[in-house]
This record gives C-alpha cells, sequence and structure tokens, in this order.
C-alpha cells in the first residue's frame, strides 16, 4: 500500500526565501507550484523562471499546478524544465488529451484539475490519459479559502474506478486542507494533499507535514503509515 502523499504549497511560503522555503518541508513529497496567469484566474504569481530557479534548488518533486489559458502552448515547457507533474485545467482547453500526451512525451506525469463546480462526469472517459486528477477544494485563485466539502464526491467516484482496476490514477486534492479537514478528504480517497497555510504558517514546517501525514494515514482505507 502507498503513503499519504504531502505537497506544500509554495504559494503560502516567503517568496523572497523560496529556496530557504523548499527546504523547510524536507521530507514532503512533492512541493506544489501554483502557477497563475490572471486571466484564467484574477491573481498573477510566478512563472517558468521561478520554476526553473526552484529545481535547482531543491530535490522535492516539483507539482506545477497550471491555472492558466492555452496549456496546449505553455504546460510542456514545465515538463521539459523538469517538473515532475503538470497538472492543467479541464476548463481551460478543448483538447485536454493533447495537452496530457504533450506533457508525457516532454518527459512528466500529466494532471487534469478541476474546478468545484465542475462536474467530473465528463471527464471520467478521457482519465486513462492522465496520472493525477488534482480535485479543487476551493476556487482556484487565492490561498486561504475555506474548505468545499461537497467536491469530495468527485474524490469518491475516482477512487471507485480506481480502486476496480479501470483506473491507475492518483487522487489529488488542494484547497483548504489542514488538521481539520485532512481526515474527510482522506476518507474519501484522496492520495495526495497540497496544504500551504497548514504548513507553511507552522512554527515547523517539516513537523506540520508530518503531521497531516499521520493523520491522513488514519483516516484513510487504501493508505497506509509507513513502520
Amino acid at each position: 500500500m502507498a503513503h499519504p502523499m504531502i505537497a506544500p504549497s509554495i504559494l503560502s511560503a516567503d517568496f523572497a526565501r523560496l529556496a530557504d522555503e523548499a527546504q523547510a518541508v524536507a521530507g514532503a513529497d512533492w512541493l506544489h507550484v501554483d502557477v497563475m496567469d490572471a486571466h484564467f484566474v484574477p491573481n498573477l504569481t510566478l512563472g517558468l523562471p521561478v520554476v526553473e530557479s526552484l529545481l535547482k534548488a531543491t530535490e522535492i518533486p516539483l507539482d506545477c499546478h497550471l491555472m492558466i489559458e492555452n496549456p496546449g502552448r505553455w504546460a510542456p515547457p514545465y515538463a521539459e524544465a523538469g517538473a515532475h507533474n503538470v497538472t492543467f485545467h479541464a476548463e481551460a482547453t478543448d483538447d485536454p488529451v493533447s495537452v496530457a500526451r504533450d506533457i508525457r512525451a516532454a518527459g512528466a506525469k500529466a494532471g487534469l484539475s478541476v474546478k468545484p463546480g465542475t462536474p467530473i462526469e465528463p471527464y471520467l472517459e478521457i482519465l486513462k490519459e492522465f496520472d493525477t486528477l488534482l480535485v479543487m477544494s476551493v476556487e482556484p485563485g487565492f490561498g486561504g479559502q475555506s474548505f468545499i466539502a461537497d467536491v469530495l464526491d468527485k474524490a469518491r467516484a475516482v477512487r471507485r474506478l480506481v480502486d476496480s482496476g479501470e483506473l491507475r490514477l492518483l487522487v489529488e486534492i488542494d484547497g483548504g486542507i489542514n488538521a481539520d479537514t485532512i481526515e474527510a478528504a482522506a476518507d474519501a480517497g484522496v492520495d495526495c494533499f497540497v496544504a500551504g497555510s497548514a504548513v507553511y504558517g507552522a512554527a515547523d514546517p517539516a513537523e506540520a507535514v508530518r503531521k497531516l501525514r499521520a493523520q491522513a494515514g488514519k483516516a484513510s482505507h487504501h493508505l497506509t503509515l509507513a513502520p
């Protein structure tokens, strides 16, 4: 059995000290990087040059979440740069399968993300083309929002398909994940938990990662904590 994955979100980190902030979460499974273009979402964060710099500063695999328009144009370069997982939004393209194949061809895992109000059913048939499904549990664009519990039905639906062998996919969740919400997400079948302020707002971010992983492991039906 796999163990719960924790992906600290640098959206909640000190942008002036990103290399140090990456080191502060030693032991994390992925480092979650939110790329926003102020078009697809009403916020502007960072882009490929910062990701390239981060790749030199940490050995933690980078999980790049592209909240941008035209992912067909911009997603593959993140894979080419060395990102481990590159996720884009279903709502941002009419041809998600083509984008996923281009990401994979460029050397990264491909992820599909859906906003809280986007139903998962229209995308179930194409999920075999993806390595990750990122369920948004807040509206994408800003950190610090409250967890939307209704989205867990999407995680449950996909978990059933994975458990039945119909899909081979990692289920990830992003938005409002903390000590109060991670157990419900784990119980719903999530594999990877993105946490921002719950990690970087803690006095010891690395310890916060360990505690969240332990909580998820105890609540999950399909994950286990490493001995």
